[in-house]
């Protein structure tokens, strides 16, 4: 039964219709019979013809893919004539034709192909009547010839959308001599095709605005099948440089070998040059010496309105010749640069406005590349005059990695990380849970929910009880396809694992940011932007994020060379620490390990996740990930709510975040990062008690870097000279207010901002009252 077939070229799927087979046999016999069964074998369409006339007629009129032409006896037509005859029309260029030839004798020299190959034969096929012979025999060819045919068919729709592209394109081989331009190009550059193709590039004139090792960059780059793409300067025909922009991309043919390189050109409208008359390929005519005619002018248009011509302007200036240097030497660094980054596309534009802009615009210009060639564009550069010095040490401490002179001392962790787990005692299930906790638990979903309640009836264990809760209500273990036992040894690991001796970096620390973090993951909005994958990420990564903390700073371990600053270079240190413990932890033994069913891409996919959000939770990129945030999600956000009054832009807008994973990640960070920094967003008495157990925790810091010698990271926090209330201001003002009016914008959180503004006053007035210490609202009252 006759089929079609499903063929890939690249990356275009095509449908070939069941293969048309023409016979030309002047009389039937056992050779023709063999080939007409064998095509009913093969599913093909068979048309047999019995003169010259009737064949030329029935292959017009069908178009076979495959030609049988009987070659045995010339008594009764002409087999190469035949073959001629249908070679000379267009259709038979993706046409297999075969002969059948005699069989010879022993004694028989076999006879040459060539005759049968000038007249235009493919292949030639010793007389053999057996079905199966014939049958293979098409069969070959149709697997062989024909369906390469068939795609080289294809390269007609290829080559037909290369013609109408407006980019200028231009294919050469691996020896750079060029085989194809489109109309595209021939129109840029002012060429005819005829006089370039079969050309090397060397042959052609050079623009000498070019920097010098230009060439020898680009090439450097594809000959190691890297793309490259930047600004070039070309000489059209008529000798004028144009300004391009350039993507030469190498293509791997046959060997795994380059065989050809693409080159996409379009051209730069800021040069002064490229304003110049631009030939329309449609009204060229070409004559015998290949002169042009008159074509119409195209030029770009002017972006800046009301503009002056600053050409003259600049070149009035006396410093204009230095000037003009210095923008090439930057020109040619950007040229040479061969990964574009879309920081790179904002240099590229920039220089190329200084090519027509004035000297003081031009030097304006050149002090906006030195800020945006800096790595940390998203991060405020600090003022040193009148700093608040709460302000001051509290930016110094989060938000550098302690790079400062080194006292020669080594801080070194006592504490033995649990990677035992034979104490664990036998895991319990949900419904096991004390009276007293589960009464707490049942108001876990409030953000009012008291965690140092939870921390008093679970002896200091409350990340165990509420992880379960909370891990039930998002169907973790489902996901993760383990049972609530592996998660309740994974989470009594994890705890033991936190220092119940920290003030503040501890496991009911962990239990509060898990807190928050599930109630963010209720929002309809948050929730509707990530997926399951996304909820369960977060929550382990909330779990997880401060484990094995050792109550001390980023800057404190890098200052003191601590093992784990040398371990991950001073960057990032306790952030990296947590990730890669929990890691270790979870995968060490069986029993707790929470990921061993799930599929390995699924993996991969949720650990990048976790890790990525630990990360998130380092200070020194604050600024960025808020950056990020507000100008990825809360500004298109706005612009969306704006233009769209439906009642179903909502739904639209998280529908669209989830389109795009990166999105998504901001997302995720800011979310476990307000969750990590909530405190000043919680009820007053909580609140009050988070402040005073950080500030402990940094004046026994301070304690110990006076004792050691060490760099003194925040001298702020002096327990005998410290003011708390100050400290709180100025992190509220510095790092809570912004993050969270921004994480409102998207989650909306009017509990949470009405605490932030009552907890803010409540600093205020402490501190306009000079206290120092920490006071409850009904101390106050008193």
């Amino acid at each position: 039964q006759a089929s079609t077939t499903e063929v890939q070229i690249g990356p275009m799927k095509l449908t070939q219709d069941p293969i048309q087979v023409l016979l030309i046999f002047a009389k039937e016999d056992n050779q023709s019979d063999g080939f007409w069964w064998a095509c009913d074998r093969a599913g093909y369409r068979c048309n047999i013809a019995r003169t010259p006339e009737s064949a030329l007629e029935c292959f017009l009129d069908k178009h076979q893919e495959i030609i049988v032409i009987d070659h045995r006896n010339s008594r009764y037509f002409d087999a190469e004539d035949i073959c001629r005859s249908i070679r000379a029309t267009k259709p038979s260029e993706h046409t297999v034709i075969l002969a059948v030839v005699p069989r010879t004798s022993a004694d028989q020299e076999e006879t040459s192909v060539l005759p049968l190959l000038n007249a235009g034969f493919d292949r030639q096929f010793m007389e053999n009547s057996s079905i199966t012979a014939c049958y293979n025999e098409l069969v070959q060819i149709e697997h062989g010839e024909v369906r390469s045919q068939f795609k080289l068919r294809a390269c007609n729709a290829v080559f037909t959308a290369l013609d109408h592209c407006q980019e200028a394109i231009e294919i050469t081989s691996e020896d750079h001599v060029i085989q194809y331009v489109n109309p595209a190009f021939e129109q840029m550059m002012g060429y005819h095709k005829g006089e370039l193709i079969g050309k090397e590039l060397t042959e052609l004139p050079k623009s000498d605005k070019n920097c010098a090792d230009l060439l020898d960059t680009i090439n450097t780059f594809i000959k190691k099948g890297k793309e490259w793409q930047g600004v070039y300067y070309a000489r059209r025909k008529s000798g004028d440089s144009i300004q391009q922009h350039v993507k030469i991309t190498p293509v791997i043919g046959q060997g795994g070998k380059i065989r050809h390189f693409v080159s996409l050109k379009r051209l730069h409208c800021t040069n002064e040059n490229n304003k110049q008359l631009y030939r329309s390929h449609r009204d060229e005519k070409y004559t015998g010496d290949n002169s042009q005619s008159e074509s119409h002018s195209f030029k770009c248009k002017n972006r800046r309105k009301d503009s002056v011509d600053v050409k003259s302007i600049t070149s009035q200036s006396s410093d204009a010749p230095s000037l003009q240097t210095r923008r090439y030497s930057s020109m040619a660094r950007i040229h040479s640069m061969t990964i574009e980054a879309p920081i790179t596309k904002v240099i590229n534009i920039i220089n190329a406005a200084q090519e027509n802009s004035p000297i003081t615009v031009a030097e304006a210009l050149d002090r906006v590349l030195e800020i945006l060639r800096t790595t940390e564009l998203y991060s405020p550069q600090l003022g040193t005059k009148d700093e608040d010095p709460h302000t001051s040490d509290l930016v110094g401490g989060l938000m550098t990695d302690g790079l400062r002179r080194l006292s020669g001392n080594e801080y070194v962790f006592s504490k033995n990380m649990n990677l035992s787990h034979s104490h664990l005692s036998v895991p319990n299930t949900i419904n096991d849970v004390p009276p007293c906790i589960a009464q707490l638990l049942d108001n876990e979903e409030s953000w009012d929910f008291n965690i140092f309640e939870l921390e008093a009836v679970t002896n200091k264990r409350p990340l165990v009880y509420l992880g379960l809760k909370v891990f039930a209500r998002f169907g973790v273990s489902e996901f993760l396809n383990c049972s609530e036992a592996t998660l309740r040894a994974w989470l009594q690991v994890i705890e033991a694992n936190y220092h119940s001796s920290n003030s503040y970096h501890n496991s009911t620390h962990a239990a509060d940011v898990l807190h928050a973090t599930a109630f963010f993951l209720g929002k309809d909005r948050v929730k509707g932007s990530l997926d399951h994958l996304d909820e369960v990420a977060a929550l382990i990564a909330a779990t997880i994020h401060d484990v094995d903390h050792p109550g001390r700073t980023n800057s404190f371990l890098c200052n003191a060379g601590s093992e784990l600053a040398v371990l991950y270079n001073d960057t990032a240190v306790l952030e990296s620490h947590h990730t890669a413990l929990a890691f270790q932890l979870t995968t060490k033994d069986s029993k707790c390990n929470i990921f061993k069913n799930i599929d390995r891409n699924h993996y991969r996919t949720l650990r990048q996740a976790i890790i990525d959000m630990v990360l998130a939770t380092e200070m020194t990129k604050h600024f960025e990930h808020v950056n990020k945030f507000v100008n990825s999600i809360n500004k298109p956000m706005a612009s969306e709510e704006t233009s769209s009054h439906s009642e179903g832009s909502d739904c639209e807008c998280t529908a669209n975040i989830k389109n795009f994973p990166d999105n998504q990640t901001l997302i995720k960070r800011m979310m476990i990062k307000c969750a990590d920094v909530a405190n000043p967003c919680r009820p007053l008495e909580l609140c009050i008690e988070w402040a005073g157990r950080i500030s402990e925790e940094y004046f026994a810091q301070t304690d110990e870097e006076k004792r050691q010698g060490l760099p003194v990271v925040m001298p702020v926090f002096d327990r005998n000279t410290c003011s708390i209330p100050k400290s709180q201001i100025s992190f509220i003002d510095y790092f809570i207010t912004d993050m969270f009016d921004a994480w409102d914008a998207f989650a909306h959180l009017p509990v949470l901002m009405q605490h932030l503004a009552n907890n803010y006053k409540h600093w205020k007035t402490l501190d306009e009252l000079k206290c120092k210490s920490l006071r409850l609202p009904s101390e106050n009252n008193n």
